[in-house]
């Protein structure tokens, strides 16, 4: 096949003019593009506010220009001078609005008041914060139990909201904690906590300057945070290997024109970012990187055999690790040819990955959720950590493991507390800091809290953020869910899907953003913290004018909540509320690596959370790196399909005008599509096999589930792109009706939105079967 035969026209680079445009629309669509600007100014700097989007670390050697494409668009759009009050809201009944697109919702604007949902009017109404509170509190101390309560919470929390928030819950009686990352990078944490001992990553941003070979593996940065690409460009332009394990062609991996340099913007120029491009079946990474290693201990072996040293670091394996006979004898069992038919490579393929690895004195290997969305996707952490053990890859310069988060504080919220499996000392910390007795009972995470509310268990759902109806999986069933709730709060910046599926009681309740400034009642300004995806935990200040004079803080908004609920006698929410240093000096007794917490976060910077792993000290049950010895999965799902004959694997992912749940626009110019989102993505092959024409409208139909429901997404467009034969792929949340609740990763219960057994269904007046 001629691989650019009927493909989309894409962008000759990532970056480059494409993006200064789309900085220079966003801003102007804003409608506040001047302080929008003066904003971006702030982004990521030391005395500013930290970016809203991504969890990309901050360089310790920073320019005035610490942000990039997605930033403007985070900034922007939160920036805007659009308001969505109470007239809004009068006019439009929620049942109209459910018939809006994300997209439209979001472009309302930001919410000005605090608004409860009237069921006669079947609209939101203002209401006054004290009312908002008081009913809120005495709905939830009504509830027989307190883990009839959900407290979720988005990523983007700064680390004093998140442990307020955790705090309230555990006061309150409940380690009901469904979050953001149990949908992201669970699987990521559990490998990570099997393997060396600490769920983060091991590596800082200096160490992608040291670096002879980074290997990308299920990531898009291009698009999910498109700083990193200045980073992988770097180390390319110094010579180290860029190898990426993408089943998709995703330009932004491909080549990077940098904004930021005028002669490179000038000539048109761009330079390319991966050195080797390999593309995998949807599932196949673990077999890939048991492949490399098959073929690392076999070169091992020759070089042995020619008396030559050995390729293996047996110092770092014999003092630092454990089970490594037992690995190596698992992988040398491995056929060949279960590894190329899972993994969908070739052989030749497979060895020169391993040329590079073994080629590299310094190895990163760095991933997102094209690894952590499969059911297989813990192994296959545990796989990628092995092969870096192999070498000692792992705390020194220039090496280790690189987990990239999502939403810019989600690694910080688990830092502080938001984890339905706290640990002990945890617990006991804030136990005797205030005075409490918190339960030991482990809580629910997202899988858990859906299908406590759909079984009545559950009776209400408070949401810090984020987005939960579109976030989730089996969207249908989480409407009925959420709609089941005697209580229903959202603290929010602007109005999304979950705001229109109100409880008996619901709340709308608007909060500052990250680029507003926040006073106390002393007009003393505030500053918050966030965790980058590095350990590095950074201050925030807004320097907006807040959106409406009636919003509160997160923090605020949860203090008022917690006091109405649980009252002040030990823990004074209020005072808390009005003097963050008060939370940092809690946060410094309770909870390790935060000592001069108040001090070292105020320094240029801000500070590294100590890793023990990235000093190759690992707090596992033996001590030492845990070797992993599993083997192959039975079957993928790319294979299950296979057998089928008739179904494809589907993943979903992020459009480039997209940052997860928030549609800031319709365009996805990397991948050649403008003005649309209901689009799916195929191999030109299946289409002609299918007798279908690109640009047909169809339906898909989930295959994955046997438990009688029938999962559809109608009217999609047909994409042919550069992706395994097979494969589908198309927007979220679009597509989240068709990932069901029963499809979740082993040990980790994160959705498979990854692998989605699907089925193409013609429309009844596009008939799939007629030629082009």
């Amino acid at each position: 096949m001629d691989r650019s035969q009927g493909l989309p026209k894409r962008s000759s680079a990532a970056g480059g003019w494409g993006a200064l445009k789309s900085c220079g629309k966003f801003l102007l669509g804003s409608r506040a593009p001047i302080s929008g600007a003066r904003a971006l100014l702030s982004a990521n700097q030391p005395d500013g506010f930290d970016c809203p989007g991504c969890a990309w670390g901050d360089p310790a050697h920073g320019s005035s220009f610490e942000f990039c494409e997605n930033g403007v668009k985070a900034v922007s759009w939160e920036a805007t001078d659009k308001r969505a009050t109470p007239r809004f809201f009068a006019k439009h009944p929620v049942s109209e609005l459910r018939g809006w697109t994300d997209y439209a919702l979001e472009s309302e604007g930001r919410l000005t008041h605090p608004m409860r949902y009237d069921a006669e009017t079947d609209t939101y109404r203002a209401v006054e914060w004290d009312e908002a509170f008081a009913e809120i509190g005495a709905t939830l101390r009504s509830l027989d139990h307190p883990d009839r309560v959900e407290f979720y919470t988005s990523g983007r929390a700064s680390n004093e909201a998140a442990y307020l928030y955790q705090l309230f819950a555990r006061a309150y009686g409940t380690n009901n904690f469904p979050d953001c990352s149990n949908m992201c990078h669970e699987a990521s944490g559990i490998a990570l906590v099997q393997a060396i001992g600490i769920g983060k990553g091991t590596v800082l941003l200096e160490d992608f300057e040291k670096a002879d070979a980074i290997f990308v593996v299920g990531q898009n940065p291009g698009t999910n945070h498109p700083r990193m690409l200045g980073d992988l460009r770097r180390a390319a332009e110094r010579g180290a290997r860029v190898v990426v394990l993408n089943p998709v062609r995703e330009r932004g991996l491909e080549r990077f024109a940098d904004p930021q340099n005028s002669v490179e913007m000038l000539r048109g120029a761009s330079r390319p970012i991966a050195s080797h491009y390999f593309q995998p079946k949807p599932g196949g990474d673990m077999a890939a990187f048991r492949g490399i290693a098959k073929v690392v201990f076999a070169r091992d072996a020759a070089a042995i055999e020619a008396g030559k040293p050995s390729l293996l670091d047996h110092a770092f394996i014999a003092a630092h690790t454990s089970a490594f006979a037992d690995y190596r004898a698992a992988v040398e069992t491995t056929a060949w040819d279960a590894i190329l038919d899972q993994s969908g490579l070739t052989r030749e393929e497979i060895e020169t990955a391993a040329d590079v690895y073994l080629g590299a004195d310094k190895v990163i290997a760095t991933w997102a959720m094209g690894v952590t969305q499969h059911r297989h996707s813990v192994a296959t952490i545990r796989e990628i950590a092995n092969l870096l053990f192999l070498r000692g890859h792992i705390g020194r310069p220039g090496a280790g493991l690189c987990p990239v988060r999502g939403h810019s504080n989600v690694q910080g919220d688990r830092t502080v507390g938001i984890n339905e499996k706290p640990p002990l000392a945890l617990l006991e910390a804030l136990d005797r800091e205030f005075g409490l007795n918190i339960p030991r009972k482990h809580g629910h995470n997202v899988l858990g809290a859906i299908g406590a509310m759909l079984d009545g268990s559950a009776k209400a759902f408070i949401g810090l953020g984020g987005n939960f109806v579109r976030a989730t999986p089996d969207t249908r069933l989480v409407e009925k869910a959420l709609a089941g709730c005697e209580l229903t709060v959202h603290i929010a910046t602007k109005l999304n899907h979950s705001h229109l599926v109100p409880g008996r009681v619901s709340y709308l309740l608007p909060c500052l953003g990250r680029t507003e400034i926040d006073r106390n009642s002393r007009a003393k300004v505030q500053i918050v913290t966030v965790e980058d995806s590095m350990s590095m935990v950074h201050g925030s200040g807004g320097i907006n004018k807040p959106a409406s004079p009636h919003l509160r803080s997160e923090i605020g908004i949860i203090a008022g909540m917690a006091a109405a609920t649980v009252g002040s006698e030990r823990i004074d929410w209020a005072a808390l509320a009005d003097d963050y240093d008060l939370i940092r000096d809690r946060i410094e007794r309770t909870i390790p690596g935060f000592s001069g917490f108040n001090t070292r976060v105020r320094r240029p910077r801000g500070f590294m959370l100590r890793n023990l792993a990235a000093e190759r000290v690992f707090e596992t049950a033996t001590g030492r790196a845990g070797f992993s010895s599993g083997p192959l999965p039975v079957a993928t799902e790319h294979q299950r399909a296979s057998l089928r004959g008739d179904t494809f694997v589907l993943q979903t992912f992020r459009s480039h005008d997209q940052y997860n749940t928030t549609i800031y626009g319709l365009d996805d110019r990397y991948r050649g599509v403008y003005g649309e989102r209901r689009v799916v993505f195929a191999n030109p092959d299946d289409l002609a096999e299918l007798k279908a024409r690109a640009g047909e409208r169809v339906d898909l139909v989930c295959v994955h589930a046997e438990d009688g429901v029938e999962r559809v997404a109608e009217d999609f467009r047909l994409v042919p792109f550069d992706m395994p034969r097979g494969a589908l792929a198309g927007y979220y949340p679009e597509l989240n009706v068709l990932v069901p609740l029963s499809a979740f990763g082993e040990f980790s219960d994160t959705p498979t939105s990854k692998s989605v057994l699907v089925q193409v269904r013609a429309r009844a007046a596009n008939d799939l079967g007629k030629a082009a």
